[in-house]
């Protein structure tokens, strides 16, 4: 007989740093869901990824107060950011695109990182080959204020 789904949350946790303090802690415990054990788990299985890496996860909670979670692959703008060269700024230390996007350049990329991104995201994203792919990590370039050249 097939668990009861209770329901299903989602979380982007740092990759290899997850721990029971807010925001993952309160957002488990409310649902009945061993804090703990997602942590332990999660830390293991991001384990090979670069650590602090966002990580979206989805967790299905069940009825019994089991749960299993699905990773998602990091979103595009990290990965351009990243590939861009974006230095750190402000209280969180997290790269920032453009303020004014289309008007101001906050880094370029190539045409290769972008193919390079589209390959690694494939699996999460809506596009039937790797050209559409690459347009929909264009698009995300273009809205952060990234420049792709070639």
């Amino acid at each position: 007989m097939a668990k009861k789904v209770v329901g299903q949350l989602k979380l982007q946790v740092k990759a290899g740093q997850a721990n029971p303090s807010p925001p993952i802690g309160p957002a488990l415990g409310q649902r009945g869901i061993n804090i703990m054990a997602f942590c332990k788990e999660f830390n293991a299985r991001t384990q090979e990824m670069e650590q602090g890496a966002p990580v979206p996860t989805v967790i299905t909670y069940y009825a019994d107060k089991s749960f299993t979670f699905e990773m998602k692959t990091s979103p595009a703008s990290y990965f351009l950011k990243k590939a861009a060269g974006l230095k750190p700024v402000g209280k969180r230390n997290r790269p920032k695109g453009s303020v004014k996007p289309g008007r101001e350049v906050a880094g370029t990329v190539t045409a290769a990182q972008v193919r390079q991104i589209a390959e690694a995201k494939m699996k999460d994203l809506s596009a039937n080959d790797i050209e559409a792919a690459m347009q929909i990590i264009l698009g995300s370039a273009k809205s952060i204020g990234i420049e792709v050249k070639g």
